[in-house]
């Protein structure tokens, strides 16, 4: 251990071995630890006993909800947009040879207190029971423009300056009402509060984009993939994918204490009386909690359950976003469920996921809308955690700390995150301009 490396990573969360696969990719000598025994950290994958003595404090789950070896539970359950940045750093990397994708079902949003499948198309606008017929018709010329949209083609702008209009104006100018704004806003555009109808509409228009091509890459009817056996084997590919590299690892590390200079600059991580020198450290908040604030609570119920989620044609693996405004709540929740179909579960069972951003302390009474969409459950259990993010200044002491998973159940906010964590590392942007065509990420 006492080695020099350029980088020291801490913690097996997604977001750190995604770091360490792509510095290692890039040449970088990397030193990989965690105190944990496993890979994931906060966002590992439980099997049926450790979700039980996780929850429940008892070392065995009741046999009739199935084998323990059959359940792959995901700590932070997130779906990947299809033509998404995670998908495009997969590609990049290759890391798609040490997994397997699936189609997720469905994409629904709640609005006017019913489950509704969520529109992007002109088409799909003008079938949708979510608008009545002059609404369809408004919002089918709103989604028209979108898809014509070309950010280097003025042709294609309708004389409309998108770096300068705002989305609510942008709307506007199509007529569209609060219940349509809420859904393209939160449910297509994936806006995890109201702020982006105030900045200016170049932003939404091209995360509509994005998911409307995503839904168009796998011809399904979300615009979802989701890996087989959950994401607990992301982190793990990633590290494969680091060692191959060159990259080193080592788990159950315990303490890992990161050391300083006289000015403050990461020098080295020591544990078990020993040094491994470094130039810079990259980590999850719980590593250096003195260079962290906290910026939330979120809190989740997770359920098992023996059928899909009603109202949502019977999908195996689905995502319902309730959007703030429906619950009058200062952020959306949402719901995500999988099942057997993804190899997350015994044949026949179901795992759902209710998750927000906490506004009190008791998450029972604060989850019940989306609890009240599951229908009947098998089990379900509450948790809270805390949200942290960086307060330190990277350029002063090297040090390079994740925020914490947020409640949504898409990947845009955890790659962004990444993607910027990266930039400031390297001084680099990563290159992802992928041929996505030429890749097959799914398996039906």
């Amino acid at each position: 251990m006492d080695e020099e490396y350029e980088v020291i990573v801490l913690g097996t969360g997604l977001k750190e071995c995604i770091l360490s696969g792509l510095l290692s990719v890039d040449g970088v000598k990397v030193l990989h630890m965690d105190r944990n025994d496993y890979y994931g950290g906060e966002s590992t994958s439980l099997n049926l006993n450790q979700l039980w003595k996780k929850f429940k404090g008892e070392e065995k789950a009741p046999e009739h909800l199935g084998a323990s070896r059959d359940y792959n539970v995901d700590m932070m359950p997130k779906f990947m947009m299809g033509n998404g940045k995670l998908v495009r750093v997969l590609i990049h990397t290759d890391v798609t040879k040490y997994l397997s994708f699936k189609a997720v079902d469905g994409s629904y949003v709640f609005v006017k207190g019913k489950v509704q499948k969520v529109p992007v198309t002109p088409m799909e606008a003008l079938k949708s029971p979510l608008m009545g017929i002059f609404e369809k018709r408004r919002a089918g010329k709103f989604f028209s423009y979108v898809q014509d949209y070309d950010e280097k083609d003025p042709k294609t702008h309708n004389g409309m300056d998108l770096t300068k209009l705002t989305t609510k104006e942008l709307i506007a100018k199509f007529g569209l009402d609060d219940n349509t704004i809420d859904f393209i806003g939160h449910a297509v555009a994936l806006h995890t509060n109201d702020q982006h109808l105030n900045q200016p509409a170049l932003d939404t228009v091209m995360r509509m984009k994005l998911y409307a091509e995503s839904l168009a890459r796998f011809q399904g009817s979300s615009p979802y993939i989701y890996p087989l056996y959950g994401l607990g084997e992301l982190p793990q590919a990633f590290a494969r994918l680091s060692a191959v590299y060159g990259g080193t690892y080592m788990l159950n590390k315990p303490e890992c204490k990161v050391e300083f200079d006289e000015e403050g600059k990461v020098i080295g991580v020591t544990s078990e009386g020993e040094t491994a020198k470094c130039k810079k450290i990259v980590c999850d908040p719980s590593y250096l909690p003195g260079k962290v604030r906290k910026i939330g609570t979120v809190a989740r119920a997770i359920a098992i359950m023996s059928h899909p989620i009603p109202n949502t044609n019977d999908s195996h693996s689905v995502q319902v976003i309730i959007p703030q405004k429906q619950l009058a709540r200062k952020s959306d929740m949402y719901v995500f469920c999988c099942s057997y179909s993804h190899n997350v579960a015994p044949k026949g069972k179901f795992i759902a996921f209710v998750s927000t951003d906490a506004e009190t302390d008791n998450p029972q009474t604060e989850l019940k809308a989306g609890i009240d969409l599951l229908g009947a459950v098998d089990e379900i259990f509450f948790d809270m955690y805390d949200r942290y993010e960086p307060v330190n200044e990277p350029a002063l002491d090297n040090c390079f700390i994740s925020t914490s998973y947020d409640a949504t159940t898409h990947f845009e906010t955890t790659v962004a995150d990444v993607l910027n964590m990266y930039t400031l590392i390297t001084g680099k942007e990563l290159d992802l301009s992928v041929d996505l065509s030429a890749a097959s990420a799914a398996e039906e």
